[in-house]
């Protein structure tokens, strides 16, 4: 099942899309696609219905982020081998945790605000997870009963605040629309195996990044088991599992970095695409 939340931002609706691949209106049953609605009983509920008999949203209409009242973002940096070494630093023995800011989520098709001052704007495919039920130290093999689902995300992130100004991540991390997620949130039993998914993102047309998530460090139910042991995950709350090889800080001789104008294009095996435009901030 995939389901959506569209129309303006800060009025978007839940939705729904049919075997056609059809957005249909889910909120006359459903307000919102928020933590209430991500407890199993209600996605099976939601999963059992006809879609193709409920209204047809327009296909023009807005795609918000697929899930609505995200208490907090946790990140795995570093969870590629390859990207840790375009980085210039070794694999990491423990996954590598920081948050952005709620505040940054934007939907998948938004745009992307460069902030004022900002030089190094960066780009990071990613898989993202949302949590339906709540996690407290639980076990890596019981992890993935929590997952109410899996989305697209980017990590867009500013490497002059993330590096340049004082320590800690999060500075370059939690700008407004730095967490684009979406266009959907798939349930587990119609995206499959979440270690077996292509990643990709290009700019301006040109192919930056192309990995798979066969390449974890730190698999699934390994990250969210680990995060669960230093904070309890509610329902809602989403975790991003890292990027593969191809940011612009890697980039060679030279890094690349975004600048106005510029249009990235994202995609994930089963997790649908983004179009992000930048803009000044």
């Amino acid at each position: 099942m995939k389901l959506v939340r569209f129309g303006p931002a800060g009025a978007e609706r839940a939705g729904i899309v049919d075997p056609d691949g059809q957005v249909r209106d889910v909120s006359m049953l459903v307000p919102d696609i928020g933590p209430a609605q991500l407890a199993p009983r209600t996605l099976a509920a939601l999963a059992a219905i006809d879609a193709r008999r409920l209204p047809a949203v327009d296909g023009q209409a807005r795609l918000g982020c697929p899930v609505a009242g995200v208490g907090k973002i946790v990140c795995v940096g570093l969870n590629y081998a390859d990207h840790a070494r375009e980085a210039g630093l070794s694999p990491p023995a423990e996954p590598v945790l920081f948050m952005k800011a709620p505040s940054a989520l934007c939907g998948p098709h938004d745009a992307v605000r460069i902030p004022p001052g900002a030089v190094k704007t960066d780009w990071e495919v990613e898989l993202g997870i949302v949590i339906g039920t709540r996690m407290q130290s639980v076990p890596p093999g019981q992890a993935l009963a929590h997952v109410a689902g899996y989305v697209l995300a980017n990590d867009v992130s500013e490497r002059s605040y993330q590096m340049e100004r004082g320590g800690q991540w999060d500075k370059g991390k939690g700008c407004d629309t730095f967490a684009p997620l979406g266009p959907w949130l798939v349930t587990p039993d119609e995206l499959g195996d979440p270690h077996a998914l292509g990643l990709w993102l290009e700019v301006n047309g040109e192919r930056m990044q192309d990995g798979n998530t066969r390449d974890f460090i730190f698999p699934v139910p390994d990250v969210l088991s680990y995060i669960s042991r230093f904070m309890t995950l509610e329902p809602g709350d989403v975790v991003l599992t890292g990027t593969p090889a191809g940011v612009g800080l890697g980039q060679r001789p030279e890094p690349r970095f975004l600048r106005p104008g510029d249009v990235m294009r994202l995609g994930a095996t089963g997790l649908g695409e983004q179009r992000l435009v930048c803009v000044g901030g």
